[in-house]
């Protein structure tokens, strides 16, 4: 996974903080699943994501309507509901709007 290339400010972010259960059972593959159908998702911009004792993904979206409707989403109501049941110790979902952003990358 790379840096999202994400456009000009003002966008918004959903940082999606866990720590994980010892039980795999498709974790993996859900994840990937998810993020195949947030990218077909209107308003989706783009994601970046890490693991380690405490994983976290930001996903980034053009309005606060996208990040709802994708909350709603089917196949992301059965992802949260196995993330409660299976997945997750516990999670916190935070929901920003990105103000301003400026990076480096090497050529």
């Amino acid at each position: 996974m790379s840096i999202a290339k994400t456009p000009a400010a003002p966008y918004y972010a959903v940082i999606f903080t866990s720590t994980r259960t010892e039980v795999d059972r498709g974790y993996e593959n859900m994840a990937d699943a998810m993020v195949k159908a947030a990218a077909e998702q209107p308003g989706f911009l783009g994601v970046e994501s890490a693991r380690e004792e405490v994983g976290i993904t930001v996903s980034y979206w053009d309005s606060l309507e996208s990040i709802a409707a994708w909350k709603q989403n089917s196949a992301h109501l059965v992802a949260q509901r196995l993330g409660r049941d299976t997945w997750y110790d516990a999670y916190q979902t935070r929901i920003c709007r990105v103000e301003r952003d400026y990076g480096f990358s090497k050529p």
